[in-house]
Formats: C-alpha cells, structure tokens, sequence
C-alpha cells in the first residue's frame, strides 16, 4: 500500500495537467486529475488527496466555487487547498481565501518552485495545531491555553484576552492566511461591531511584545502566523 501523499489536480487545460502531472509522479506523489469542479469533487470523495491544487478559471464550475463545495464536505474541510492561477487580481486572491484556500501559486511556474510550494503546503497540513492541546510550541513561542499565557525565550506575557485568541487563532494554523472577516468573526464574534483598525491594533500590541517574525501581514487580505 502505498504511503505517498495523494494530490489532486484539477484544470481544464490538458496540457497543464499532463506537465504538472508528469512532474510530480517523478517526485514521487500519487497524483490524480481532474478537468472540472464536479469531476473534482467526486475523485476527492473517493481518494481523500492530502492536496488539491484548484484552477480558478474553469468553465461551468470556477475554482471558487469548487473550493466552496469541498470546505462544506465533512471528510475534505481539512484538506489543503492551493489555487493555480495566471491571474494576479487582489479580488482574486481575496475571493479565494474567503472560501478555505491555504495558498495561491501563479502560472506560469517552474517545476522547482513548484516542487518547493507543495513541500511546504504538505509540510503545514501535519503541523497544524491540535486545538485540544493545552500548550503549543511553535518555533520558540509556546502557547499555554490554561493559563492565557505565551511563552518567549523563557519570558512570560500575560495577554489581554482578545489578544491572546488573536494569537491562537493566526498560531492554529501555521502558515494559512486568515482573511479580516475570518478574524472579526472567530475573535470578536459576528454580533459585535468593530472596524479593521481593531485588529491592526491588536496586532501591532502583540508584535511589540514578541517582535516581527511571527505575525505576517498579507496586503489586502488579513494575516498569517510562520515560525
């Protein structure tokens, strides 16, 4: 039985699939393809890939859409999600993470680079934080839910509350882009009224207590956590 992770790539462009395709079996992936949103979405009910990398312009079911339907599906809401596009439109993006997706790679790409992203893609969806831990640590920062504390280099911080949900959220999910609406919603709840600037200051006050390489700021879209 094979232990390889499985990859699902999905485009209407033959060709594409058949250069990424090619390329990624030679690293040693078990690679599936699909030419449109519907067809994908049922190889990933069948074979649960541990990736899927999404088209977005595709004819009858866009890449939004398809990413949509997947994050509703109880067994695929996990599965990495990472969008091939030759568009590079800040609504484009937006849109894409506001429905689930864990990256973006632009077209054209080489196959290094490729080879590259997927590694790292692969790499944070077995990293991810367990929510039901009681302490994290991640890359020098140690996170201790019982105590609403985070840990640096052996110095506490007592975190205001807000703060540190702010920091567990982004901290979650190493390396996944949360959109401001995501934000707003998991750590202000959806009937309070806040603005963006709420969360920029938030993070301003959290990257003056543990510094500037943790907290990453993806323009136009929200925020990230990387360690």
């Amino acid at each position: 039985m094979s232990t390889a992770a499985k990859i699902l790539l999905v485009d209407d462009e033959t060709d594409i699939l058949e250069f990424l395709s090619y390329n990624l079996k030679k690293e040693g992936y078990d690679v599936y393809t699909a030419t449109n949103g519907n067809e994908a979405i049922a190889i990933a009910k069948k074979v649960s890939p541990q990736l899927i990398i999404l088209d977005v312009m595709m004819p009858d079911m866009d890449g939004i859409e398809t990413c949509r339907e997947i994050r509703a599906l109880p067994g695929l809401k996990d599965v990495m999600v990472a969008f091939l596009t030759a568009r590079n439109e800040d609504y484009s993006q937006i849109a894409g993470f506001e429905v689930g997706a864990d990256d973006y790679i632009n077209k054209p790409i080489k196959p290094r680079v490729l080879s590259s992203r997927i590694k790292a893609l692969l790499r944070r969806g077995t990293t991810e934080v367990a929510t039901g831990d009681k302490t994290t640590d991640l890359g020098g920062i140690k996170i201790d839910r019982e105590r609403f504390v985070v840990i640096k280099d052996g110095k506490e911080f007592n975190l205001p509350k807000k703060e540190f949900e702010l920091m567990e959220l982004l901290a979650s999910k190493p390396g996944k882009v949360f959109t401001r609406d995501v934000i707003l919603d998991k750590v202000w709840g959806g009937d309070v009224v806040v603005g963006d600037r709420t969360i920029d200051v938030h993070v301003r006050k959290l990257r003056e207590k543990l510094g500037d390489d943790y907290i990453k700021t993806v323009k136009g879209i929200g925020y990230k956590f990387e360690f």
